[in-house]
């Protein structure tokens, strides 16, 4: 896809609509495309497509490099020859249509998927052959660690009971890859089918003029196939325990900053190999994605970091991360790709150094603009081109709740700067505001859209339940909101 004034929406792929308790990649996923391509709209922005762990965050992924099996449509493998209507539609997934229920999509997609592999594994063989050579950098790492976390109950790799295995020793490796073949066949398969549906569905979207914006998370989760197979890319210590891990320090909105938890990188090993894991990393990203957004880019210039074991994340210290070698070697490998700089929060004058140096269109976000008492960076009439204009992100309230809820004098400002009135609606006011602004990109999460409130809000940072879940109905894609989105966008020149 070409950079030039467009503007998108920012919808997960977990909430398209579906039949299945779950978005996937199959026909809901199409009409989703159809209705961006109807509305004038260029870009679809997800979020990680990677397979959930802990607390069903798809930035707690089992790899960086796989897919989420719960994307790989049923309807598809009917189609497909392998699975029937009746076996589809036979579990419970969920009695809430605008809600996920993770606990039955986990207890029942991996035997509908496993009846699947049942018909296709040896029907399939050649092309799973040639997938399996095509990934051949992290495919087997990644279907043995679930085979092996599935023999071991799920537990995280560190309390798996035999050493050899923990410490992922060759021998080791080859021994338990034997011994679970057929689950390591299931999970290779499975990636199969989801690269497969994956690759039809980009096609589709690229028919339409639609490109897809995917988001990189700076670090990757401590249970994950990356940390595991990979343990000299990471501040670990030789029984595979983190030293130090990932997080930001306290501010005015926690006290206690932020404690993520993710093992922190051997940069120092990284740029010994010219980023090769990154590399690599970029690369299996920019085979899904027409552009990449790369997650808190301030930690490339420097990063919070927190002794392990920490109760909180006052303890930490800012370290020095890659800098512009890493970002040179992003641009070497990848001359032609677009990607896209989260750069919110306090940023230092070197963290801004080092985004204008790298050239990469950072973010400004509508809801962080209005504060009266100090002119915020935020503010439209700050914004130069080369950024992303967003309403919120999927870590803020969707524009009806921060309407509501946002103090009186912040939504005064807001009224009086964007000519907000009852007519047009206050969350199409400031639509307006975005698709208005210099910037040359613009995204709206389709939640500011519809105007639903916080029952639709997909995360609250800093809370581990009721995140990631909601989903839109069908009848939410109408031929109206398409028109309107389209005027708005046309009016605007995108």
């Amino acid at each position: 896809m070409e950079w030039k004034r467009s503007s998108g929406i920012l919808l997960p792929v977990f909430s398209l609509p579906s039949r299945y308790g779950i978005g996937s990649l199959g026909q809901g996923a199409r009409y989703w495309v159809d209705f961006l391509h109807q509305s004038g709209q260029h870009w679809w922005q997800i979020l990680p497509v990677g397979p959930t762990g802990y607390c069903d965050s798809p930035y707690q992924s089992f790899s960086t490099f796989a897919g989420n099996p719960y994307f790989v449509d049923p309807d598809d493998l009917i189609r497909d020859g392998l699975l029937t209507q009746e076996e589809a539609e036979a579990p419970d997934w969920g009695s809430d249509p605008d809600h996920i229920d993770y606990g039955k999509i986990y207890s029942q997609r991996f035997q509908l998927l496993e009846t699947a592999a049942g018909r296709g594994l040896a029907r399939d063989a050649a092309e799973v052959d040639t997938f399996r050579a095509e990934n051949a950098g992290w495919l087997p790492d990644y279907a043995l660690f679930m085979a092996l976390k599935r023999h071991f109950g799920m537990d995280p790799w560190w309390l798996w009971p035999e050493e050899d295995i923990r410490l992922h020793k060759p021998e080791a490796c080859e021994r338990w890859r034997d011994t679970l073949k057929s689950d390591v066949d299931l999970f290779v398969y499975i990636q199969f089918l989801f690269f497969r549906q994956w690759e039809s569905l980009h096609a589709y979207a690229t028919d339409h003029e639609v490109g897809i914006i995917g988001d990189l998370p700076i670090y990757v989760a401590p249970d994950s196939a990356d940390v595991w197979a990979n343990p000299r890319w990471f501040q670990l210590d030789r029984q595979g325990t983190p030293t130090e891990v990932g997080g930001v320090p306290p501010d005015h909105f926690s006290d206690g900053g932020q404690l993520w938890g993710n093992p922190l990188f051997r940069w120092d090993r990284l740029e010994d190999d010219d980023f090769g894991w990154w590399i690599r990393r970029l690369d299996g990203a920019f085979h899904l994605f027409d552009a990449v957004r790369l997650d808190h880019f301030r930690g490339f210039e420097s990063y919070w970091s927190v002794p392990f074991g920490s109760e909180d994340a006052k303890n930490g210290k800012w370290i020095q991360g890659p800098g512009i070698k890493f970002i040179r070697a992003l641009q070497k490998n990848f001359p032609d790709k677009i990607f896209i700089a989260e750069d919110l929060g306090l940023l230092t004058s070197d963290v801004r150094k080092l985004l204008d140096m790298s050239g990469f269109p950072g973010m400004k976000v509508l809801e962080f603009a209005f504060d009266p008492g100090y002119p915020s960076i935020y503010l439209p009439h700050f914004y130069p081109h080369n950024c992303v204009c967003y309403t919120g992100t999927h870590d803020t309230p969707p524009l009806s709740q921060w309407i509501e809820e946002t103090p009186r004098e912040t939504l005064d400002f807001c009224r009086r700067y964007l000519g907000l009135n009852e007519q047009e609606g206050y969350e199409w006011g400031i639509l307006r505001g975005g698709m208005g602004s210099v910037a040359d990109l613009f995204i709206a999460p389709f939640q500011d859209y519809l105007g639903t409130g916080a029952e639709s809000r997909t995360n609250i940072p800093g809370t581990s339940g009721g995140n990631w879940r909601w989903r839109i109905r069908p009848d939410a894609l109408t031929y109206n909101l398409a028109g309107r989105i389209g005027d708005l966008t046309a009016r605007y020149g995108r």
